[in-house]
């Protein structure tokens, strides 16, 4: 780590009003939060949606980590999606409206961060074990499943854009397109 860089999140202690069980899950999804946000908010539009060898576009990394927070944080609570979550997830490979960039995707992805963690800080370790459902048919897990599920799955997809956009800001990939 150079003298400038300040530690990954989890290297600066506990969190205050995290429940001690919980530490890691926020830890995980602030640093994904910061490394996100440290991704460039010029990224060009016109590259947003598009899919480098048929993998996933920056935007629906975007949307779908916003979107997966959010349901799995719903589940989570013992709670059935809406039914403005089940359009969310039917949209979420679309761009939500013209003109999108990324800095509209980062604010929406930003908010649902402050979403999850204030929800972490109000998560109640006593009923961590308690068994909640997951979608149609209600699959059993625990609320703490689900929150740790939420972390490790936003850090799955954050690797993912990580390498998305990598690739799409190469020369290989200007090169390809020319």
């Amino acid at each position: 780590m150079e003298n400038n860089e300040k530690p990954e999140v989890w290297l600066c202690g506990p969190l205050p009003n995290i429940p001690s069980l919980l530490q890691p899950a926020a830890h995980a999804l602030l640093q994904a939060q910061e490394e996100i946000n440290k991704l460039g908010q010029n990224f060009p539009s016109d590259l947003l949606w598009v899919k480098p060898a048929g993998l996933a576009s920056v935007g629906f990394h975007m949307q779908h980590l916003a979107g997966v927070l959010d349901r799995l944080l719903t589940y989570a609570r013992g709670e059935s999606l809406s039914n403005e979550q089940l359009e969310y997830l039917k949209q979420e490979s679309k761009s939500p409206f013209p003109g999108c960039s990324f800095n509209d995707l980062l604010q929406n992805l930003n908010r649902q961060f402050t979403i999850s963690i204030f929800q972490i800080e109000r998560t109640d370790s006593l009923t961590l074990l308690e068994v909640r459902t997951v979608g149609r048919a209600q699959i059993p897990s625990t609320h703490l499943g689900l929150i740790f599920h939420a972390a490790e799955h936003t850090m799955r997809h954050l690797g993912q854009l990580l390498v998305t956009i990598k690739f799409l800001e190469s020369d290989t990939f200007k090169n390809i397109k020319s």
